[in-house]
Formats: C-alpha cells, structure tokens, sequence
C-alpha cells in the first residue's frame, strides 16, 4: 500500500533542498530539481525503513501542500 507525504521543495544559492513536515529529520538537498527529488524519494524510503527496524510508529501523512496564487497589490 503506497501512502503520499507533501514534501517541500526550496531553491537556494546553488542547489535545491527537501524536506518532509511529517517525517521531522527527512531532508535532503541536490543540484538540480530532479537530483532533489530522486534525493527525497530515497530519503523517506530510508527513513521509514528506518523507524520500522527500532520499532518505532510511522507517522501517517496529514500535512498538504498547495499553490496558491495572488494577484498583485496595486
């Protein structure tokens, strides 16, 4: 059974970064866009993978992540 997780995707400088608000200590960062999301992916399968072998709970996704636009004050 797969389950989503939002993750936040932020440019810096000269790279990208990642991070998962419901798996708080997921974070990742890349070069590129996709080299962060491929980053991500891998980081929230080791993380899970993780809490399951100490037997810890996996926190179930609830956190989401929209676009919202605004138009421009005047």
């Amino acid at each position: 059974m797969s389950q989503r997780y939002a993750v936040i995707f932020e440019r810096a400088e000269s790279n990208w970064a990642a991070y998962v608000p419901d798996l708080p200590g997921c974070i990742t960062t890349g070069r590129t866009l996709p080299d962060t999301e491929r980053n991500i992916r891998e980081a929230i399968e080791g993380h899970l993978r993780t809490l399951r072998e100490f037997g810890d709970p996996v926190p179930q996704p609830t956190s989401v992540a929209k676009d919202i636009e605004i138009q421009p004050a005047a």
